[in-house]
């Protein structure tokens, strides 16, 4: 029953235009033209493109994580709880526990799809990953469970038009303000302070750690996505309402 239901919801994303917009998209004309065009000063960061698509290709696999596990999933299952959806779902022989298994599963199967997608532009770009895949698995996997905590908790306690406009605005404001596009060294300090404590751009950093420096696991990025996953699946597990 898991099974078919992810199936189901995995079909549904991949069949909804708006959501491949968000997901797939944006996300790979974000790094086409920050590559290609020097829009955002990356001063320090290397200026020549093979070296911007070093610093951006993390942050949009980052920025594809959030796209997917949080603005996506907090969208569709926002409405879905509006229109009565989840309340016949839960009434079936599937339980609630394999319905979000179930939504999850759609969430890392897109995520896969994604992953693939921008490697291989990134790739074309002149990308030159480094670093383990393990490290970068562990922290996909770290951010997915954030993501997808933060984005339930809105969608199960806000209505379906708030969560639309919370997930969108979120989204746009991660974007600027989570090391995805813009390096976090051009924020004044204080505000930097804040900003590294985000999951997005723990996530980020911690990829670009990785797969542009060559580190080791960066278990201080690991750690900030961690807390937030277990706060934000806590939270949705506490107070996410059916209907």
């Amino acid at each position: 029953m898991i099974a078919a239901q992810a199936a189901l919801e995995t079909r549904l994303l991949l069949r909804h235009g708006e959501q491949l917009l968000l997901t797939v998209v944006i996300p790979t004309l974000l790094l086409v033209l920050f590559s290609a065009v020097d829009i955002v000063d990356l001063a320090g960061e290397g200026g020549g493109g093979g070296e911007r698509v070093d610093f951006l290709a993390p942050g949009v696999l980052a920025l594809a994580v959030l796209s997917t596990a949080f603005t996506g999933q907090a969208i569709s299952t926002g409405f879905e709880r509006r229109y009565g959806v989840l309340k016949r779902l839960a009434a079936s022989p599937l339980p609630r526990w394999g319905l979000m298994t179930a939504k999850t599963c759609a969430v890392l199967v897109t995520e896969v799809l994604q992953v693939a997608l921008l490697t291989s532009v990134a790739l074309a770009l002149g990308w030159s990953p480094h670093g383990g895949p393990l490290a970068v698995a562990l922290l996909l996997v770290a951010g997915t469970a954030a993501f997808s905590g933060l984005g339930l908790l809105m969608a199960g306690t806000l209505r379906a038009e708030a969560t639309l406009a919370a997930a969108n605005l979120a989204f746009v404001l991660l974007l600027v303000g989570g090391g995805v596009v813009v390096p976090l060294e051009k924020f004044p300090e204080p505000v930097r302070a804040v900003l590294e404590l985000l999951p997005i751009s723990a996530l980020s950093e911690g990829l670009r750690e990785v797969l542009r420096d060559g580190a080791g696991m960066p278990w201080a990025n690991l750690a900030v996505l961690g807390v937030w996953a277990v706060a934000g699946l806590a939270a949705a597990a506490r107070f996410f309402r059916w209907e």
